[in-house]
């Protein structure tokens, strides 16, 4: 950007009566705005970038430089420049919207059926379930441990949603334990959710890190020690290749 350029953008941040036309390079992605418009949501991180005060970074061509992935910005700037709502990509413009602090448009997001039911419903029934996240990294532990020279590995899953179900799991987990078979246990726990919701998120969450996973009860034909409480295990298979 020329002296003349930076000596105008300085005066205009200086004034906010004008609002000079910008370019912008978001992680590659090039967006033409006005200082306004980034600067409509005072609080927002987009609003303290083109604040007065603020040290600008440019790039080779002297447009201002983002160091963020560009691709859903578009939405941000749709929103700051007229109110839009995105139709598409919605958790993705809801991460880039928490990203810059749009707070108006996060809270707009969160109303959305899409996020809503992540957010509220799904990962709220999830922190009720003790210890979810560390039984995922041990299911994928125990899963890459038994992918040497392996098409498949299999991980064993206890799932029990009442006390009453993890009386019923108990003398099975002990007869595993004395056999050293591990088998990954999630429950109980206090929602409304089932067995089946638990599992199906379950899935959900490790697909998302990138495996390829499927799950399927233990008959009572496969399972063992043999016993009634085989009706709460699971086999989590990941395919590798």
């Amino acid at each position: 950007m020329s002296s003349p350029e930076v000596a105008l953008l300085v005066h205009c941040l200086l004034c906010p009566q004008i609002s000079p036309v910008v370019e912008l390079n978001v992680g590659g992605e090039v967006y033409t705005t006005t200082v306004g418009t980034l600067r409509k949501l005072p609080g927002s991180k987009l609003a303290d970038m083109f604040s007065s005060s603020a040290k600008a970074c440019t790039d080779a061509e002297g447009r201002f430089f983002i160091d963020r992935a560009g691709t859903y910005f578009g939405a941000i700037l749709e929103y700051l420049r007229s109110g839009q709502l995105p139709t598409q990509h919605i958790p993705e413009v809801y991460r880039e919207a928490q990203f810059y602090e749009i707070k108006p448009l996060v809270k707009l997001l969160e109303d959305m059926p899409q996020i809503f039911g992540e957010q509220v419903a799904r990962k709220q029934f999830l922190l009720r379930v003790p210890g979810y996240s560390e039984n995922l990294e041990l299911m994928v532990r125990l899963a890459r441990a038994e992918a040497l020279a392996a098409r498949c590995s299999n991980v064993l899953v206890c799932a029990m949603r009442t006390e009453e179900d993890a009386a019923h799991c108990a003398e099975s987990l002990r007869v595993l334990e004395a056999d050293k078979r591990l088998a990954v246990k999630f429950g109980p726990w206090k929602a409304a959710p089932a067995i089946r919701d638990l599992l199906d998120s379950v899935r959900m969450d490790i697909e998302a890190q990138g495996y390829q996973v499927a799950y399927e009860h233990c008959s009572k034909k496969t399972f063992q020690p043999k016993s009634g409480a085989c009706e709460y295990f699971y086999t989590f298979r990941f395919t590798w290749w």
